[in-house]
């Protein structure tokens, strides 16, 4: 599973429609109607979210903004809860950096032409679920320890 933080205009047409289904498994798990995934790390944003179903519905929504400027047509029904007053969740620079780098070395061999406008990005967005604070990439990410140096 991964629930990108980053803005999802990032994202070719296939790492958009597989960011929709993992936020909408997110939305499962978060609603506890499955007995899968429920420990996942990148879940703990939401699932210590003040409002956490909220929250996973205001990230369905940008997933879904991004959907409509492409003319793709995701199925706006399935967002359980809409809440355009939902609390941001603070995410590290380094976590923003991280999964930019991960994206573009997926979209290097998968999408090339996505890649190269990518590479013309002078500042990273978040979701606008996230707030950018400071910091290095979460611990969880396995080659955290790897890539260290640069954050």
């Amino acid at each position: 599973m991964r629930i990108w933080s980053l803005h999802p205009s990032y994202l070719d047409w296939m790492g958009l429609g597989a960011q929709w289904r993992e936020a909408l498994l997110a939305q499962k798990v978060t609603e506890g109607k499955t007995k899968g995934w429920r420990n996942h790390p990148q879940l703990d944003r939401f699932k210590y979210h003040p409002k956490p179903m909220e929250a996973v519905g205001f990230y369905l929504k940008g997933i879904h903004v991004e959907s409509v400027k492409r003319s793709y047509k995701y199925n706006y029904s399935k967002i359980i809860y809409l809440d355009s007053g939902v609390d941001p969740i603070n995410i590290s620079l380094g976590q923003l950096q991280y999964e930019f780098d991960l994206l573009q070395e997926r979209l290097k061999k998968r999408t090339p032409e996505k890649y190269e406008e990518n590479t013309r990005i002078k500042k990273l967005r978040a979701h606008p679920l996230f707030n950018i604070i400071p910091g290095l990439p979460e611990k969880w990410e396995k080659s955290y320890w790897v890539k260290k140096e640069g954050f």
